[in-house]
């Protein structure tokens, strides 16, 4: 797992990879994870590059297997997922995978056309078979003619200008939704000299497009003339009817309709063997897609990597450079060798030294990756900088649970994390594609400390579903109250609530073994015990928990050899933070210990005390709790006050004088070198020193750009967060207290109000309770589920602003970055 404490150690080192051999080379980097690759031609455009050809037949080959995935999604399958570690290919398989790819997306489309185009012609035989067995009955000539009417003449005129005209007709189909404005349009475009029949067919008729079934308008329209004949074909033009010939004679209807019915089956033996090809192509495409999907991304990340590399002036070798951990340099060169050895020239590694801050690595498992993760969230630290991440395993799930604290609601949440830790192998858990699901499974060893620690503080407060419960005997004894008090019946009678009095013998026997005792439950001021209780334990977390942060932050100056920080920093924001606020955590646990039940009503306010301390002032009606107590305050307040300057300007004067120093002890040789130089014109001074400005290390970077300014601006802002957070993030941890609380009262309303009172646990039930308790039970599942969930998410959010209050400005800067090596573990998965 490496480190968790700090960061390991990450050096830059320099590849030298054969020209022959450098695909493997980055191949197999790229299977190991060792490396980062820093580019070497962030000048040159990406159309420029060495490998761009390559890539761009990658890209294109990606097109082509997104076709063929949306070919197989489009009939219904799915893609089975690829092996695991399936190496990146060799470059002379790149052509043989684009031809075969190619070959498949070309029958597909071979396929699929001859398919739509049977099918599109199977529905035009269906429609003609629809169309002639509908039954339409068309009007004859002789009909119209032998009928007589009143207009009819009696005796036709032989040789008329109409002898010749006969009925003609058109059939078709039409969609329903077309067919009653196509009706309107042709009686009025034609002007009625026409007659339309329009049925709706039968059977629904497969849509060749959709494949989804489809109901059909038949038509059958018989005309005179040939015009009306043309205008009646325009319309059906444009509104897409189809149309079919129509012979009048029923034998020839018959026969038309066998015909047709011949034609169809043959079509469908036709359409059938064409479906078992292309069931054929899409099993080789789901047999082949997956492995190549993954070897063509893995070969495209080779190719990207290799464009980050330079190459050498003898074109033989390319030259790459890249972040490496320390420990995995052994590793890093036994892979370089392996993968060049069958070039006959091995690949050379070296470390080089670099001007620019390493990234940072932390290596992580299963357990820690949710809690480095909350870490990452502020900002990841800088290299070599101290990890909060072993601390935040335990202080963030205690944070959490002092706000969350109940037993029954904390094992329940413990019970879901463990369900999910239990069945964190299992595939249909780890691929789900659920997004709450895989925040919630990501989080699950998070959520299992969470509900855990729940538990134990749910203990402390002696609360299970807001109720107490007994598990220890009641330090307090209302037998010795009442035997010792003289409470009398008219005195009961008189006064409905009474009060325990702990300087009574035999009424308090003890503190409660373990937590809070069951009795301040049935307590009147049970509210008040608690808020005095919660707020003063808050208070006492928060200063122990920024003093935690600001001593980390001890780790860091002894390692980076920053000691005049320790003096200059940690020292005065120790007793900044340690002389107010400590001295508030003083006082309270001074009061627990040295009052007793005897002397509570005479016992001092602590708040009034810290007021005066801050106005040099006393209270004559608040007595001090300790002799020579204003003496102490003034002192710890003058003293808080005058570590601010030091705080201020220490840091940035002690640099300026640093830097001073160095200036002037440079001088002196670069003006004994000046005077030796004299003699030689033949030495260039800028080749002498060139190997010196490569090889320089990052303090010297940052001594040669020393700006007081910006050293100053930068401790006045770290100064002025300080001491004001010091005061802000105090306040800030009393959310503890106010989350607890809100969340017991919450629990506490839920209880009186649905259980007790909806579904009448508290007393007898009537008919009216007894239907409704269906009702109110799944009502009170909700709310719970409710309480559990938005109190839960309240609470982490919480505990998030109070790990961030420990790293402000105390030991965490947040302004590094990942190392974040090549790797295939994303395309593997």
């Amino acid at each position: 797992m490496g480190s968790l404490f700090r960061s390991e150690e990450v050096a830059l080192v320099q590849l030298f990879l054969p020209t022959a051999a450098a695909y493997t080379c980055v191949s197999q980097l790229g299977e190991l994870g060792l490396v980062e690759f820093r580019d070497l031609n962030a000048s040159v455009s990406a159309f420029q590059r060495r490998f761009v050809v390559d890539v761009r037949r990658c890209e294109e080959l990606e097109k082509t297997f997104t076709f063929l995935q949306e070919e197989v999604r489009r009939a219904g399958l799915t893609l089975p997922l690829p092996e695991a570690g399936l190496p990146a290919p060799p470059p002379r398989d790149l052509l043989r995978i684009q031809e075969e790819t190619d070959r498949l997306a070309q029958e597909l489309r071979d396929v699929r056309g001859n398919q739509q185009a049977l099918r599109a012609q199977w529905h035009q035989l269906q429609l003609h078979s629809a169309v002639l067995g509908q039954g339409h009955s068309p009007p004859s000539a002789a009909r119209h003619t032998d009928e007589p009417s009143e207009r009819t003449p009696l005796l036709q005129a032989p040789g008329g200008p109409h002898q010749d005209l006969r009925v003609n007709f058109v059939a078709g189909a039409v969609e329903p939704h077309k067919a009653a404005a196509l009706e309107r349009l042709l009686w009025r475009a034609c002007r009625g000299f026409l007659i339309a029949s329009f049925r709706e067919t039968e059977q629904q008729l497969e849509d060749p497009v959709t494949g989804e079934p489809a109901t059909w308008m038949t038509f059958l329209i018989s005309y005179w003339g040939g015009q009306i004949g043309q205008k009646i074909r325009k319309i059906t033009d444009c509104f897409h009817c189809h149309v079919f010939p129509f012979v009048e004679e029923e034998a020839a209807q018959c026969a038309a309709l066998q015909q047709l019915q011949q034609q169809s089956q043959e079509l469908q033996e036709v359409l059938g063997e064409t479906e078992r090809f292309l069931s054929q192509v899409l099993g080789r495409v789901q047999r082949l897609l997956p492995p190549w999907q993954v070897q063509i991304r893995k070969m495209k990340a080779v190719y990207l990597a290799l464009n980050q590399c330079s190459v050498s002036s003898t074109h033989k070798c390319l030259i790459a450079e890249a972040w490496c951990a320390t420990r995995d340099l052994p590793a890093l060169q036994q892979a370089l060798q392996d993968s060049s050895s069958e070039a006959g020239v091995s690949a050379v590694v070296h470390c080089i030294p670099c001007r620019d801050m390493p990234p940072t690595l932390i290596r992580t498992n299963r357990f820690t990756a949710s809690f480095q993760g909350i870490v990452d969230a502020y900002g990841v630290g800088r290299y070599q900088e101290v990890n909060p991440a072993p601390y935040t395993i335990i202080t963030f799930p205690f944070l959490f649970a002092v706000m969350f604290g109940d037993v029954g609601h904390g094992l329940l949440m413990f019970l879901f994390a463990l369900a999910m830790v239990l069945a964190e192998n299992q595939p249909a858990v780890k691929s789900a594609q659920n997004e709450i699901w895989r925040t919630f499974f990501g989080g699950r060893y998070l959520l299992l400390l969470m509900g855990l620690f729940s538990v134990y503080t749910g203990f402390i407060y002696n609360e299970c579903f807001s109720r107490a419960t007994a598990i220890f005997p009641s330090g307090w004894s209302v037998a010795a109250m009442a035997n010792q008090s003289g409470w009398s019946d008219a005195f009961l009678a008189q006064h409905q609530l009474l009060a325990l009095d702990p300087n009574v013998t035999g009424v308090f026997l003890g503190p409660y073994p373990f937590g809070i005792d069951p009795v301040w439950s049935l307590a009147v001021n049970h509210l008040s015990f608690l808020n005095s209780f919660k707020m003063k334990m808050s208070v006492i977390l928060g200063v122990t928990h920024m003093t935690f942060g600001v001593v980390l932050g001890v780790f860091n100056h002894v390692h980076f050899g920053q000691w005049h920080r320790l003096l200059l920093e940690t020292l005065p924001e120790l007793v900044f933070l340690l002389g107010l606020f400590g001295y508030l955590v003083f006082l309270v646990i001074y009061k627990w210990l040295c009052f007793t039940a005897d002397g509570a009503a005479m016992a001092p306010s602590i708040l009034i005390h810290f007021i005066n301390m801050f106005l040099f002032s006393r209270s004559p009606t608040n007595r001090p709790l300790f002799r020579g107590q204003e003496v102490v305050q003034s002192t710890l307040v003058v003293l808080a006050l005058a570590t601010v300057p030091v705080l201020l300007l220490g840091t940035p004067l002690f640099l300026r004088r640093k830097h001073q120093r160095l200036q002037s002890r440079r001088r002196r040789p670069l003006d004994a070198e000046k005077a030796g130089l004299l003699g030689q014109p033949d030495v260039s001074v800028a080749s002498q020193n060139s190997d010196e400005e490569k090889a320089g290390c990052p303090g010297d970077q940052e001594e040669e750009e020393f700006v007081l300014s910006e050293v100053f601006m930068h401790q006045a802002i770290h100064t002025i967060e300080f001491c004001l957070g010091c005061i802000s993030n105090t306040a800030s941890y009393l959310r503890l207290w106010a989350l607890s609380l809100a969340h017991a009262q919450l629990s506490e309303v839920l209880w009186a109000m649905v259980m007790r009172v909806g579904l009448g646990l508290g007393g007898e039930m009537g008919v009216e309770a007894v239907v409704l308790v269906p009702v109110f039970a799944a009502f009170a599942v909700m709310t719970v589920a409710i309480l559990l969930v938005m109190e839960g998410l309240s609470a982490f959010l919480h505990a998030l602003r109070l790990h961030w209050v420990e790293f402000q400005n105390k030991f965490y800067s947040g302004s590094g970055y990942k190392l974040s090596p090549f790797t295939f573990a994303v395309e593997d998965e």
